[in-house]
């Protein structure tokens, strides 16, 4: 019998005990969640312990939860075109878009809003395993590095950091890695303005580079599709409606 997700996940658990905030088993993908006090010891047993061997650290992502499962739909109709102005014109969408904080701005620190998802493979055994782990401060969302552990954690926390302005202690060099020098902000981040904050042109006239403010209109477009496609199929309704 194939290895399963389950599997995976039951035997990371076994492993893991109380290290464990939450678990669960997605779309095929073991998943687990840890506290930050407990992630540096958790992927060292996840990658020391024979029996799950995680050997390899795939990618680090990080994400910005603030205003989840929320949108500026307040309809279910469709537009002709499929893109338009949100219905709602002060909510979630317009996260950002006066300014550093937005017209909607994010809440007070709940702990719940910067994460990093980290993907470890396990070569030994051919097995995939997701670690989750909540920053617990949301103005400084703080993780510690696991460089010691996978070096290739280096780059991919460095642009964790870069984009979300996640900082990850005791990395060797934290520094920013896509955006330029100088960057103000972190550009992954919900309440950052779409539009950026400056321009950026070359000036003939003064021979380099030059950064100006942002002339363009700020305005949100928010695709609401809605296709009738065996993508979106119900299998049962459809089997009730042939029968």
């Amino acid at each position: 019998m194939a290895w399963s997700a389950e599997k995976t996940l039951e035997q990371a658990l076994t492993v893991l005990g109380d290290s464990v905030v939450a678990s669960r088993c997605d779309y095929g993908d073991a998943e687990v969640e840890v506290s930050p006090g407990n992630l540096y010891s958790v992927m060292q047993t996840l990658r020391d312990t024979p029996a799950l061997a995680f050997e390899q650290l795939l990618d680090i992502a990080g994400v910005d939860y603030a205003a989840y499962g929320e949108d500026e739909w307040i309809t279910e109709e469709a537009t002709n075109t499929g893109f338009s102005r949100g219905v709602d014109g002060f909510s979630t969408g317009r996260l950002g878009l006066t300014g550093i904080y937005g017209v909607q701005p994010v809440e007070s620190s709940t702990g719940r809003r910067f994460a990093a998802v980290y993907h470890l493979l396990s070569v030994t055994h051919n097995h995939r395993l997701r670690v989750r782990c909540f920053a617990a401060d949301d103005d400084l969302p703080m993780l510690d590095s696991i460089v010691p552990i996978w070096a290739s954690a280096n780059w991919q926390e460095r642009e964790a950091f870069d984009l979300f302005g996640i900082v990850f202690n005791g990395h060797p060099d934290l520094r920013r890695i896509l955006t330029d020098y100088g960057f103000a902000g972190h550009p992954f981040r919900k309440d950052f303005p779409l539009i950026g904050n400056v321009e950026v042109r070359y000036d003939e006239s003064r021979g380099r580079v030059v950064y100006e403010p942002v002339s363009i209109e700020p305005r949100v477009l928010v695709p609401r599709v809605i296709r009738d496609d065996n993508r979106y199929a119900d299998p049962a309704a459809e089997e009730a409606r042939d029968a």
